[in-house]
């Protein structure tokens, strides 16, 4: 089986914060997790360059676009050794030539089968959104006004596809999760679409864009080019084959505010161009700092980097998993993380690990006896993860760790030893060497460093490494 996981690609008008590192590790850990399982993954994430508003954060920053945006993309791609990240393709709207020419062709699909138009048009405008609204509407994410804005721009039949979009989503072939979101987004089907503004005057977009093929007088609409990049990323018959028409799962991992986009307007889209459509949409909650949502205009966008260089990798990718609500936003603080860190790793899965080969060097000389763990752990890490559930599977993991070290308090192996109870005491030491080394092997998606640490220290085979904190305590 396949398996082809995505990020939403954010806009490079500001440096990452924390929101985007949990959008990351999750998918990292989806990608991870089935590669343990012996699937094919490709893992893609990106930037989102051609924004509007990254050419207004350009030039207040005094900076050209073309350098603006790349120093920014390339703080995103920096986050791959700070949150230990295995993706296998990283895509830059503005930069990549392949991006482009997928856009052009995606876009002259579409004109193909008639579903755009030209006509005059004036809306409220969000400018961080980069989206139109109804008057009733409103925007529910930016809190600055809505911007009066009359354009002439190709709009497309959104509305001819209502039928289709519905049917996707009711039968389940494009699957919404959580189900709370995937009812908000039916709900917004079944009210009517109407039809959507694609593209924006290059005047306007100061000739920033992708140029609208056969009028260049106008640049494709950012959410229309974003978007797209699922597929333009593919740019090869093998690769597009294999990862989106043929593939067994394509799963976007995104945030809830862009929800609509991908599980409406990115629907249509693909059904007008006559593309296969994503499996799944994931659909994840926001992180706050103080109930307010990061943004750096608030001046609360906590920088992932800072965090893992003042309490390492492992600590932030196991809040982030570990605490992180399914439903409702969830409040970062320094003390939450350091919290969940000395309680499930230094305290739990680290103690266990150092308990166990520290007991069966002083009783065994480093040797053990083979037993097999049957604890039930990768399947319910499998259950949990099917739901895109990261706190069940995390807990799944912590249950493992407690029910090892409740295995040394109740067999209290000292005391085997003293009465001379070998064959109980091999038998102990074996089950806890196997617990030990299953725990480890299911955690390595979710802390791929830390778990290969736990691995040294368990050795393999019949013999295990020496004891040493892989999770000190932090100061």
């Amino acid at each position: 089986m396949s398996f082809y996981v995505t990020t939403a690609i954010p806009y490079v008008n500001a440096a990452p914060h924390l929101g985007h590192a949990l959008e990351l590790v999750q998918a990292d850990v989806l990608a991870r997790h089935r590669r343990l399982r012996g699937q094919r993954v490709r893992f893609l994430t990106g930037t989102d360059e051609n924004a509007l508003k990254n050419v207004t954060a350009a030039a207040a920053a005094g900076v050209d676009v073309a350098s603006f945006v790349t120093a920014n993309a390339d703080r995103f791609a920096a986050l791959r050794p700070v949150l230990d990240l295995s993706f296998d393709d990283f895509i830059r709207t503005a930069a990549d030539a392949r991006h482009r020419r997928g856009v052009e062709t995606l876009w002259r699909r579409t004109a193909a089968n008639g579903d755009f138009y030209q006509r005059d048009y004036q809306g409220l405008y969000c400018q961080g959104c980069e989206q139109f609204y109804e008057p009733a509407e409103g925007c529910a994410e930016h809190d600055a006004p809505l911007e009066v804005v009359t354009e002439s721009n190709w709009f497309f039949r959104l509305s001819a596809y209502t039928g289709r979009v519905l049917a996707a989503l009711e039968s389940g072939e494009v699957r919404v999760e959580p189900a709370a979101k995937r009812n908000e987004v039916l709900a917004f089907v079944r009210a009517g679409l109407q039809d959507i503004s694609v593209s924006r005057p290059a005047a306007r977009a100061g000739g920033w864009g992708i140029p609208v093929p056969g009028d260049p007088s106008q640049v494709v609409y950012v959410w229309w080019d974003a978007l797209a990049n699922y597929v333009t990323a593919l740019d090869d018959p093998d690769l597009y084959r294999d990862w989106w028409q043929d593939a067994a799962e394509r799963v976007h991992v995104i945030g809830k505010g862009i929800v609509r986009f991908h599980a409406v307007y990115w629907i249509a889209l693909l059904l007008s161009a006559g593309l296969p459509l994503p499996t799944t949409i994931f659909v994840h909650e926001y992180l706050t700092v103080g109930g307010a949502k990061l943004s750096k205009s608030a001046g609360n966008a906590v920088d992932p980097g800072d965090l893992a260089a003042r309490f390492g990798g492992d600590a932030l990718r196991w809040w982030l998993l570990r605490e992180v609500a399914p439903l409702g936003d969830t409040d970062f603080t320094e003390e939450r993380l350091r919290q969940r860190y000395h309680q499930d790793l230094a305290n739990g899965v680290g103690n266990l690990v150092n308990r166990t080969v520290s007991l069966v060097r002083r009783y065994r000389s480093g040797v053990v006896t083979g037993s097999a763990a049957d604890t039930g752990l990768a399947s319910a890490v499998d259950r949990a993860l099917a739901g895109f559930d990261f706190r069940a599977a995390t807990e799944a993991l912590c249950g493992a760790v407690t029910g090892g070290n409740r295995l040394v308090e109740t067999a209290r192996p000292w005391e085997l030893a003293k009465q001379g109870r070998d064959a109980e005491l091999d038998a102990v030491l074996g089950e806890l060497v196997a617990v030990c080394r299953e725990v480890t092997r299911e955690l390595a998606p979710f802390l791929p460093s830390g778990a290969a640490r736990l691995a040294v220290r368990l050795g393999s085979g019949d013999r295990v490494g020496t004891p040493d904190p892989v999770f000190p305590r932090l100061a």
